[in-house]
């Protein structure tokens, strides 16, 4: 079956608030096995909306819009997506109830607009929300199949996976199901010439690769009469990944986070970290103390913006500093090898930059980032060069120290040498 996704709101159009419903959505019916060829954004304009969806009716199996389901006169989507189906609106008596429950258990007044919420397209199938006053709504007619979801994420991502997914893979003719490698410590188009013959000679099951911040994920998808078969064809492609790839796997769980990873290992090595962060500003640290438990391995973290606090917290030296300067290999040792002592721990990653706009020059441009990993009297140092905005350098800064780190525990222990 062919997708299509309409995303409906003003707000969109004015780069007001950012559309990670789009993503969402077309991630998951990628895994349900839909091929979407369109996606659009309008605004709340019932003219604009209703020759937009007629198009798409002649050209999709499958219409989900997003957003314009709530009580206000802007909020048009049901009422056109109703008039453009031909289907009149009639109050649902459960949608009315939930209405009412809903904002009684959060003490607020009920207005005569929320009512417009309960009123639904005649003969539909409603999704009920009980996470909001918006229930989702799918019509069928004429072979052509329109889903309703309310636009915020916290009610249209449970709506989605819980009531919306069972019903498309219903219409599938065959189970659709999708196993995740993640990488790190590798770039997509690297990735991607690693595995070349894989995805020109791909059928079924196909393998795609997706770039993330400082990761790219590798995603096996089947398609076969049952989820038993469907996951026995992902087995041998999984392996291949894991012979091409080994160590740059870090794990092929999709709940699992690279600092989860890490934390694994500080946990079977029985490690002890710190951090010791100038650019970073920290983010480093607070990316591990996502994870919980991660306080019995995380000792303390440093952020040493200035010269003077790279001095007087982690023991770089002045000559060091005046020498090589704060962004280099050798203040990044200091600083990782400093700080262990500091925090009395087994391991310190350090990352000193310039994340930019200004600072920059010929020698040492923005984006450039040195990082090093001490680890139990050993020290893996890299340099990166990274462009893009000042947040982005730092987003990227921090998962590559994440993968350092990582990269050198396997390496100091010997579980493989991926470390030059």
């Amino acid at each position: 079956m062919t997708a299509e996704l309409i995303c409906v709101g003003t707000e969109l159009l004015l780069g007001n608030i950012l559309n990670t419903n789009a993503a969402f959505i077309s991630e998951k019916c990628a895994m349900l096995g839909l091929s979407m060829y369109y996606q659009s954004v309008v605004g709340d304009n019932q003219g604009r909306l209703e020759e937009l969806l007629n198009t798409a009716r002649h050209r999709s199996d499958v219409i989900i819009l997003c957003g314009g389901l709530g009580p206000t006169q802007d909020d048009l989507t049901k009422e056109t997506a109703a008039k453009v189906m031909g289907k009149p609106l009639t109050e649902d008596a459960q949608a009315h109830k939930d209405i009412e429950e809903f904002m009684a258990r959060r003490g607020r007044s009920i207005t005569e607009n929320n009512w417009k919420q309960a009123m639904v397209p005649e003969g539909c199938k409603v999704l009920y929300n009980p996470n909001g006053t918006a229930p989702g709504i799918i019509m069928e007619e004429g072979g052509t199949c329109v889903i309703l979801l309310p636009g915020p994420p916290n009610e249209l991502v449970p709506m989605f996976e819980e009531q919306v997914c069972p019903y498309l893979q219903d219409r599938q003719p065959d189970i659709i199901c999708s196993k995740m490698v993640k990488l790190c410590g590798i770039g997509e188009s690297s990735a991607e010439t690693k595995i070349i013959d894989l995805i020109e000679q791909q059928t079924n099951p196909t393998v795609a690769p997706y770039a993330k911040t400082g990761e790219v994920h590798l995603r096996i998808t089947a398609k076969a009469e049952s989820e038993e078969e469907a996951y026995r064809m992902i087995v041998p492609v999984e392996e291949e990944l894991q012979k091409r790839f080994g160590s740059l796997i870090y794990t092929d769980d999709p709940q699992v986070t690279l600092e989860m990873a890490v934390h694994e290992l500080l946990k079977k090595h029985n490690l002890t970290v710190t951090t010791a962060e100038s650019c970073t500003g920290g983010l480093v640290a607070g990316r591990l103390i996502n994870v919980p438990g991660i306080s019995a391995y995380l000792r303390e973290g440093y952020i040493t913006y200035s010269n003077e606090a790279k001095e007087k917290l982690l023991g770089v030296l002045p000559e060091t500093l005046r020498l090589h300067g704060a962004v280099s290999p050798q203040t990044a040792e200091e600083m990782a090898a400093g700080g262990a002592k500091a925090a009395g721990a087994d391991l310190c990653i350090a990352v000193t930059g310039i994340a930019g706009p200004d600072g920059g020059t010929e020698e040492k441009p923005v984006g450039l980032v040195y990082m090093s990993c001490y680890c139990r009297g050993k020290l893996y140092t890299e340099k990166n060069q990274y462009t893009g905005s000042r947040s982005k350098i730092r987003e990227y800064s921090v998962a590559s120290a994440l993968t350092l780190l990582r990269k050198a525990i396997l390496s100091t222990f010997g579980e493989v040498d991926v470390c030059g």
